[in-house]
């Protein structure tokens, strides 16, 4: 047997601390090429790709893993889900290895994780001064995101065959789960390093993380990309708006996307179509291949011989109503020609952040044309209010809504002729302090009661371009 001194034997001890801390892994370089888009100059054709090569510091790179779930509600998600979580922990490896540092956030699950090492790493992590303000917020949009917004999810996005739908549901239930939102921990497909890691889905305390670490380039992986992944208080836009140099993994993530909505196309084309807004309005994407080599990852059931043909994302328009939800300018004469030619109900829907501070000021109120009009938030349909002859007024019940965080406000014109008559032209008022709406909805035609609502929160299921904008009215 070979005896070593105790002082050497100190020092491999030592030495085995410092490589298993987080805080001082040997760090290198990553080599990256970020790809960018450009909305395709006419519909039918590809986006203008931009590749860009950098080198990334790994000491000053984190990769969060949003929501990769051990259940979904979508039997087909779970599928795509576990075809690519054995890629996507080697990519984590991978990272371990260059020196960046992993966080896992699988929102809603934190329970399962309270004595875990690396969720105490996440809540003991300082607080970082200054946060950025809304860091704990889901982000629907940012200031700059513009055009169309490429596919309809809002019918949640299941593109599960109807009968295994339903058995997938009986056996969730079964299994003590709720078929709506049936996870309680990340996949066991991915590693969590109890040693390096950190666990949190609070985007506070991710913020704390990466700036305790000195942290720039942030990867973002994960699902779902039309959904958390962008919006999360810890996604895409969050890490965008606040200054970090962030990318999405495109061959790492899935969307919620059912070919039986618009633009009625299959999956895997609905999934590029938003990668490419992705692209154009957010933030690069890389791909798997550049930290582990070999080719980008591709679903087995992808059978397509090219890519996704894009549309040309042009901005709203006033030309078209059409029996799909389409973001068009509700004032102008154009609008008003159209609507001159429709016989049927014209409903109008966004979704609308609500500070809870509004609340401070006094009722909150939304007002609409005069005429037979009626308004839905969150499902719930809204009693109308005495108001001024040529304004229908709605209050919105500070007890309906979700206070700092997305709302779905739903607007129904029985006769477009009240909306020739009087003027899309709609208000709010807190207290005393009036705004107006800015005259882009999401608005389509016919009559349907589903129309009133949509199967998640107004934050899942929008797009960008169905964030309701204000502005102080004259």
């Amino acid at each position: 047997m070979i005896r070593i001194p105790a002082l050497c034997t100190a020092a491999v001890i030592l030495a085995g601390a410092i490589l298993s801390a987080p805080e001082v892994a040997m760090a290198d370089t990553i080599k990256l090429k970020l790809r960018s888009s450009a909305p395709a100059k006419t519909a039918g054709t590809q986006p203008e790709r931009v590749i860009k090569e950098e080198a990334w510091d790994a000491s000053q790179t984190a990769v969060i893993v949003c929501d990769v779930w051990d259940y979904h509600h979508c039997l087909n998600a779970v599928r795509r889900m576990e075809e690519f979580a054995p890629r996507l922990d080697q990519v984590l490896k991978s990272a371990r290895q260059h020196g960046a540092i992993v966080i896992h956030a699988p929102s809603d699950c934190m329970p399962a994780y309270v004595d875990h090492p690396a969720r105490r790493r996440a809540e003991q992590t300082p607080q970082a001064k200054p946060l950025p303000s809304d860091i704990q917020y889901w982000c629907s949009r940012l200031d700059h995101e513009e055009g169309l917004y490429p596919i309809d999810q809002s019918d949640g996005g299941e593109d599960d065959d109807p009968q295994e739908h339903a058995a997938w549901a009986t056996k969730l239930k079964a299994m003590g789960r709720n078929p709506g939102t049936p996870w309680q921990k990340q996949s066991d497909l991915i590693t969590i390093d109890a040693e390096r890691d950190y666990i949190s889905d609070r985007g506070d305390e991710v913020w704390n993380i990466l700036e305790k670490h000195g942290i720039r380039n942030v990867i973002l992986t994960g699902v779902h990309c039309n959904m958390c992944v962008v919006g999360r208080p810890f996604g895409l836009r969050q890490m965008k708006r606040n200054g970090k140099h962030v990318v999405l993994m495109r061959d790492m993530t899935d969307s919620m996307y059912s070919p039986k909505s618009w633009p009625y196309v299959d999956h895997f084309t609905g999934h590029d179509l938003v990668l490419d807004y992705v692209e154009q309005q957010i933030c690069p994407t890389i791909t798997s291949d550049q930290l582990l080599g070999g080719e980008p990852f591709r679903w087995k059931g992808d059978q397509r011989k090219s890519p996704a043909v894009a549309g040309t994302n042009s901005a709203p328009s006033d030309l078209k109503l059409q029996q799909h939800w389409t973001t068009i300018k509700t004032q102008g004469t154009g609008f008003q020609k159209v609507v001159e030619n429709v016989d049927c109900p014209v409903w109008f829907r966004g979704a609308l952040r609500v500070p809870e501070e509004w609340y401070a000021k006094g009722p909150v109120t939304i007002g609409v044309p005069a005429g037979k009009i009626r308004m839905w938030l969150n499902g719930v349909e809204l009693g109308p209010i005495p108001a001024a002859s040529k304004q229908v007024r709605f209050k919105l019940r500070q007890q309906q809504l979700s206070v700092n965080d997305y709302n779905l406000i739903v607007v129904k014109a029985d006769s477009p002729a009240d909306i020739l008559n009087n003027g899309w032209q709609l208000d709010l008022i807190a207290g005393t302090q009036r705004w107006e709406f800015e005259p882009i909805w999401q608005v389509r035609t016919g009559e349907d009661a589903h129309f009133s609502n949509i199967p998640l929160p107004a934050k899942f299921g929008m797009g960008p371009d169905g964030v309701l904008r204000l502005k102080a009215a004259k």
